[in-house]
């Protein structure tokens, strides 16, 4: 599925950004791949990683609007969380702040933890997350509950920024038949369940 999803995406031609598995295809570390990364990477077509590599890693869309995957300058780092080892837990308005630097954008858009979140500063800016399309489970992060794919829309009316969460049914049991048959059993379990093989 990952060639799919590339190619779809391309087609679509939305604003997109790089993250931290996409950066990983591109610029693999010293020590190898993992094994999932190293699946997805023989899946790909030249033309797919050549389309990662090309991608930003943070995107303005407008002055008031900015996309990033963790924060605006790591794609690793929880923007709105804190990473307490093997959990994460939310961060406050002062490491908000910290971790977003200079960027004064009313709305900034995240993931990285998969996690459907809206937070507002004091000051007004906004951070969105809208959860994770495909991964609902993570061992030691990311637990939805649920198996639905996620998504939010954002309205800007009158000066404010509003959001709806939305969760959506597909056929996750085929996803999660993909995923065993891969050879991939522990994302196969959270694909199927929305919790993570270990948390059950």
């Amino acid at each position: 599925m990952a060639e799919e999803t590339a190619q779809y995406l391309i087609a679509q031609n939305w604003p997109t950004v790089r993250g931290n598995h996409d950066r990983v295809l591109i610029e693999p570390p010293a020590s190898g791949l993992e094994d999932v990364d190293a699946f997805t990477h023989h899946c790909l077509s030249q033309t797919s990683l050549a389309w990662l590599l090309a991608l930003p890693i943070a995107l303005t869309l407008a002055p008031e609007i900015l996309l990033c995957h963790g924060s605006p300058s790591d794609d690793e780092t929880f923007l709105l969380e804190e990473d307490g080892g093997n959990h994460f837990y939310p961060s406050n308005q002062k490491e908000i702040r910290h971790k977003l630097g200079s960027i004064d954008a009313g709305l900034t858009l995240c993931g990285h933890t998969h996690t459907p979140r809206a937070v507002r500063l004091s000051d007004r800016q906004t951070i969105l997350n809208p959860g994770s399309v495909g991964v609902q489970a993570f061992p030691g992060l990311t637990v939805t509950g649920s198996p639905h794919a996620r998504y939010a829309l954002a309205t800007h009316k009158r000066g404010e920024w509003s959001f709806s969460h939305h969760a959506v049914s597909y056929d996750w049991a085929e996803a999660s038949s993909r995923a065993t048959a891969a050879g991939f059993d522990s994302w196969a379990h959270g694909l199927l369940t929305g919790y993570a093989a270990s948390s059950v």
